[in-house]
């Protein structure tokens, strides 16, 4: 069931959709520049953690119209929590981004403890967080967005048949790798974000090991990995952990003949800052239409 509510950004429309799991979620739908003069179907781009990502992505929507870039068309679709959940976002994120099994590494909980300690996080918020992170079902999300939420998008705006994207950024990161992962239509690119594998045995690693022979078609779904130089290079154990074990899962996925679909970028931010640069790299990277011929007016 979904409801239909007023948009408080430009350009869009938001939604209320209760799954199949009985949860509920908070839909933003965003349209691009000269949508409503066209009556061209357009991919659509799902960007999770809607309640904190879409004020810093959907904006973006407006760069398909800068001459000096060759973002093609699209519609972005960001998903978060709704009603009473969107305060808790921060903690339910963790059900919905995080694969089935993930460990919580030692890190992990150093990370949290510390944060209560300092006052940062409230003991009772730690708990919350620990068990989301201790009952975790990206599998139950993932069939949400291409079972549900994808046929419900189909009826209402105008949708094309090939070239959608999944973007997310953290542990929404390691959702759109594992996302990739799994080979999940109807997605043919997929953007993660310095991707919050934090754990040595994340469950990313065995995935990358039972992934099927490299096939002809294989490289047409990409995947798009970024990483902040704060993150490898500064004082904070937990993210100096998630980039080590990014590398890792880039050799890995090398070791695999895999490279050829893999693109990846070292960004200059840090991990709060890099998630609007994260999204428009990989916008940039896997997102694009062909250079049309301008002449030296145009260009000027």
């Amino acid at each position: 069931m979904s409801t239909m509510l007023n948009g408080c950004l430009a350009d869009t429309e938001y939604l209320e959709v209760t799954a199949r799991s009985g949860h509920r979620y908070a839909v933003w739908v965003t349209t691009p520049p000269g949508y409503s003069e066209s009556e061209d179907s357009l991919p659509l781009i799902y960007v999770v953690d809607g309640n904190f990502a879409v004020g810093l992505t959907a904006p973006l929507i407006v760069t398909q119209a800068d001459p000096y870039l060759t973002i093609a068309p699209y519609i972005q679709v960001s998903v978060g929590y709704a009603g009473d959940e969107a305060e808790q976002w921060a903690q339910l994120r963790n059900r919905d981004l995080v694969p089935p099994g993930e460990p919580v590494s030692e890190q992990m909980l150093k990370t949290l403890a510390a944060a209560r300690d300092s006052g940062a996080m409230t003991q009772e918020h730690m708990d919350a967080y620990l068990a989301h992170l201790a009952d975790t079902h990206a599998d139950v999300f993932l069939s949400f967005l291409t079972e549900e939420l994808h046929p419900l998008l189909q009826s209402t705006v105008r949708v094309s048949d090939t070239g959608h994207g999944l973007f997310g950024y953290s542990y929404g990161g390691l959702f759109a790798l594992y996302a990739w992962l799994q080979e999940a239509s109807p997605f043919a690119t997929f953007g993660a974000g310095s991707p919050g594998v934090a754990a040595t045995d994340s469950q990313v690693f065995p995935l990358i090991a039972a992934l099927p022979e490299h096939g002809a078609d294989a490289a047409a779904r990409r995947l798009h990995v970024t990483l902040n130089e704060a993150e490898l290079l500064g004082a904070i154990p937990i993210y100096r952990d998630i980039g080590r074990n990014l590398l890792t899962v880039v050799e890995e996925l090398d070791a695999q003949g895999r490279s050829g679909e893999v693109t990846k970028a070292l960004l200059h931010e840090t991990h709060l800052t890099g998630l609007q640069a994260s999204f428009l790299s990989y916008l940039k990277t896997c997102h694009t239409r062909s250079i049309s011929v301008r002449s030296d007016a145009d260009g000027e």
